[in-house]
């Protein structure tokens, strides 16, 4: 199968059946973000910290940002509200309408656009200040490309934060993991179309999930490095509230990690 057009069509299901990271953010959190008290999340549970933020007193007022991979009207409406000039790019038609839904409603206006985050051709070099990159490379097969396009889409001196999942969330026995054992089975890197038998694979696709990828450290961190990114902070987090539910690895290591990188006010192209 094709996993892009795949989890395209997975995505916009997820939106049908209100997974979390589809529901939108209520018209009380995009008031308190015209006023500067807002947070949003990278990764499952931690806020992201402020100062990771082109903000001002919680005002983003005219920075050009670009949640990359970030539809589901959570994180957008949140940054035009708070003064920023947003483009959301993401696969799923329906995870962009759930931004522009929201966006419009508090009479906001947005960019969103529909697309391959490996692929950022529609934008010229140095297009954004600032880029929004949660928890989802993890739906694609390679991401060096992601790495580079967004360190080309970005600024001199502009910042990308990224999340992304700790490859050993892939490696345990997902059966056993939701009796409480945390026993390695497979291999990573990790891939939901070749390191499943068909059997497994049906796990995910009888339910329309998202088809995922373990990446490992190196294509994660060092990937952004290799962009020509400097790593200037980090943080991990678990899976919060929901831990209980998602087995014994993430009652144990916290399973998702995110950066935050800058990109060298001067620098050699590639």
């Amino acid at each position: 199968m094709d996993p892009t057009e795949y989890n395209r069509k997975a995505w916009n299901h997820q939106v049908a059946i209100r997974n979390r990271w589809t529901v939108p953010v209520s018209s009380q959190q995009m008031e308190d973000a015209r006023k500067g008290m807002w947070s949003v999340l990278l990764t499952p549970a931690k806020h992201v910290p402020m100062n990771w933020f082109p903000a001002r007193e919680g005002r983003m007022d005219g920075v050009k940002i670009l949640n990359l991979a970030s539809g589901g009207g959570q994180q957008t409406p949140i940054f035009a509200a708070a003064g920023a000039d947003v483009t959301v790019f993401d696969l799923s038609e329906r995870q962009l309408e759930q931004d522009r839904v929201t966006a419009s409603s508090a009479g906001l206006t947005i960019q969103a656009e529909r697309g391959d985050m490996r692929d950022l051709s529609r934008f010229p070099d140095a297009s954004f200040d600032f880029i929004f990159h949660p928890c989802s490379n993890t739906f694609v097969e390679n991401i060096q490309p992601v790495w580079d396009e967004a360190f080309r889409v970005l600024k001199p001196g502009g910042e990308m934060i990224a999340g992304f999942v700790n490859p050993i969330l892939y490696s345990v026995d997902p059966d056993l993991d939701a009796k409480g054992v945390a026993q390695l089975k497979y291999a990573i890197p990790y891939s939901d179309l070749t390191s499943l038998t068909e059997e497994e694979r049906r796990r995910y696709t009888d339910k329309n999930e998202p088809l995922c990828f373990g990446h490992t450290l190196e294509q994660q961190i060092g990937g952004q490095l290799r962009a020509g990114f400097h790593l200037v902070d980090m943080y991990e987090d678990f899976w919060g509230e929901d831990a209980e539910a998602t087995g014994a690895l993430n009652r144990l290591i916290p399973c998702f990690l995110a950066t935050r990188a800058v990109k060298p006010k001067s620098f050699s192209s590639p």
